[in-house]
């Protein structure tokens, strides 16, 4: 008989640890102190009180928790003294059945790593989607965080901890997150499409337009017709795909949403990808139930928003707005195809894009879900955010010009090395953009051209990414920037040159749209953790149209995205789910 809440939250303090034992490894202090904080009202509530009884437990208390897991296919599986918990998981994974050359790498890796932290590696071998990781996969994970600092590979290991319970206590519960494996689910198989040159070395890439690209877009026809009920499914003429499902008023104002299918070259899986797939799951569950809301919900799949064939960003949800631009179409990729003939071969016809135009009065806003990107839900072991304002960005190319002299030769104060004048420029836009909440700057390309170990670089090319919730803000820091460079280059007897590359406006979320999201994320029993989005998306956009709003979820690995270690679990896709639903609620009440 499963677990109930209701059962855990009339039962006694000793009862109450008993029946969680083993959730978490050989530590019943955890449930004794999580105790204290019933009622429950659901898994997700149960789960953040365990976790916040370690957080509060101190640093000693959490290296003891580490401390009682046991090695993989270490001596206690060996001498047959694991937990019936960790050896289910282990032996599920292939871990009681390794090949001796297996055993050995294993057995090495172990004993590295425990010289090097101090405490076994814990990795929560079932995975993001509890069906378990490969042993090729569980091998590589130790590998690369073999090369983490200490104080970050301790905070990993206890968020492993954290996921292991989770899936322990799915089990007791029954808890089974459906709507998370089927996102999950749409997710691996959308990334079986992929562009030649990386599909055969099996990485993610999806670019505008090519034939991978193409295969995403009748994936997502298919499933939005056939497998969630959509009412009406369409390839607009830039590539969009547009899903609508009808309210019971079809004069009504609609909810519109969604997110981009393109990616990065070598992506991870969700990024863009998971706001199209979550509300579809919402859609599919209103049709299996036979609902309709009063109002239309319009789901977009965004053809276009990194930028990754064509130089133009934003081509999807920019049409939206009325902000293609003709001038786009004559743009060639890097074989020399314009994006016209792309369109033509795809057979979208770029006339028609005018027509795609929004009319904000027939809209009652945008709202978009997006995995964060970042690592600060991730470090804060919470599984959603609330988006206050999407930042506005400033980017800028420049070069510092001095004078290329030889190393040797040159005395210190008689040089004009436009290098180091770089690197003081580095410190500056460092301590300046710290110096102000929600504001980021990054100078990520330095380059000497070239240059040579011998001699004092003369030239110094560099970029600059200045970001804040707000344009003022951003301004502000844009102006300290300049004037310093102006500064270091007067004081050293150099010139320099900038261009501005790229400004966007910040997108505040709407006060309205924000408070209906935090209401979402209340109702499932989470607490609420407002913050900024360092990152574009298509909401901003829309934002020149219509009220939005976002909602974040955890990544993991550190949050990490862009990247083929971009992860989420199938239980924050489930809450992600979850909380759409809410919002859907609460808009049709």
């Amino acid at each position: 008989m499963a677990l109930t809440l209701d059962s855990l939250n009339s039962a006694s303090t000793d009862d109450f640890v008993r029946l969680l034992e083993g959730v978490y490894e050989h530590s019943p202090w955890i449930a004794e102190r999580a105790a204290a904080r019933r009622p429950f009202s659901s898994p997700a509530q149960l789960k953040l009180a365990l976790l916040q009884a370690v957080r509060e437990a101190g640093i000693d208390a959490q290296r003891g928790l580490i401390r009682a897991h046991p090695e993989l296919a270490g001596k206690a599986m060996v001498e047959r003294t694991l937990t019936a918990d960790s050896a289910h998981e282990q032996g599920r994974v292939g871990l009681t059945d390794c090949t001796p050359d297996e055993l050995a790498r294993i057995r090495k890796l172990n004993a590295d790593y425990g010289a090097h932290f101090g405490f076994p590696f814990v990795l929560a071998v079932r995975g993001p989607r509890g069906q378990g990781l490969s042993k090729a996969r569980i091998l590589s994970t130790f590998e690369r965080r073999l090369g983490h600092p200490t104080d970050f590979e301790l905070a990993e290991c206890l968020r492993n901890v954290h996921r292991i319970a989770e899936i322990r206590l799915n089990e007791r519960l029954g808890h089974v997150p459906e709507l998370g494996n089927r996102v999950w689910d749409w997710a691996e198989q959308l990334a079986a499409h992929s562009d030649p040159g990386y599909a055969e070395r099996g990485e993610l890439t999806v670019t505008y337009l090519t034939d991978a690209h193409q295969a995403c877009a009748r994936q997502l026809m298919h499933w939005m017709r056939d497998d969630c009920g959509f009412d009406e499914v369409t390839l607009d003429a830039v590539g969009n795909v547009v899903g609508l499902y009808h309210g019971l008023d079809r004069g009504a104002p609609r909810l519109l949403t969604g997110s981009h299918y393109d990616t990065v070259r070598n992506a991870g899986k969700y990024d863009g990808r998971l706001g199209i797939l979550v509300p579809m799951a919402c859609v599919r569950e209103l049709h299996r139930q036979g609902r309709r809301l009063p109002f239309d919900i319009e789901v977009i799949g965004f053809a276009e928003e990194e930028g990754q064939r064509y130089k133009a960003v934003f081509l999807g949800s920019g049409a939206l707005v009325g902000q293609f631009d003709p001038r786009w179409l004559d743009q060639q990729d890097a074989d020399g195809v314009s994006m016209r003939q792309a369109m033509a071969q795809a057979g979208l016809n770029p006339t028609d894009i005018p027509a795609l135009t929004r009319d904000p009065s027939r809209y009652r806003g945008f709202v978009e879900v997006h995995i964060e990107q970042g690592p600060v839900l991730n470090e804060l072991d919470l599984p959603l955010g609330i988006v206050t304002s999407i930042n506005g960005s400033v980017r800028m190319l420049g070069e510092i010009i001095g004078m290329a002299s030889h190393a040797g030769t040159t005395p210190m104060d008689r040089r004009r090395d436009a290098a180091t004048a770089a690197a003081e420029l580095a410190l500056f836009v460092e301590r300046r953009a710290a110096e102000v909440p929600d504001v980021v700057a990054t100078m990520g390309q330095l380059t000497v051209p070239n240059g040579s170990i011998n001699v004092v670089p003369g030239r110094c090319a560099f970029s600059l990414d200045i970001r804040a919730t707000t344009d003022p803000v951003r301004d502000a820091c844009v102006a300290d920037v300049l004037a310093e460079l102006e500064r270091i280059c007067t004081r050293r007897g150099l010139r320099f040159e900038v261009e501005e590359t790229l400004r966007i406006a910040a997108a505040p979320s709407n006060p309205v749209w924000q408070q209906r999201w935090e209401g979402a994320v209340q109702a499932l029993g989470l607490p609420l953790y407002r913050m900024p989005s360092g990152a574009g998306h298509d909401a901003m956009k829309l934002h020149e149209a219509m009220p939005q709003a976002m909602l974040f979820m955890r990544g993991l690995n550190a949050g990490i995205s862009h990247n083929p270690l971009e992860s989420i679990t199938n239980d924050d896709t489930e809450l992600c789910v979850r909380a759409f639903q809410q919002l859907l609620e609460g808009l049709a009440a």
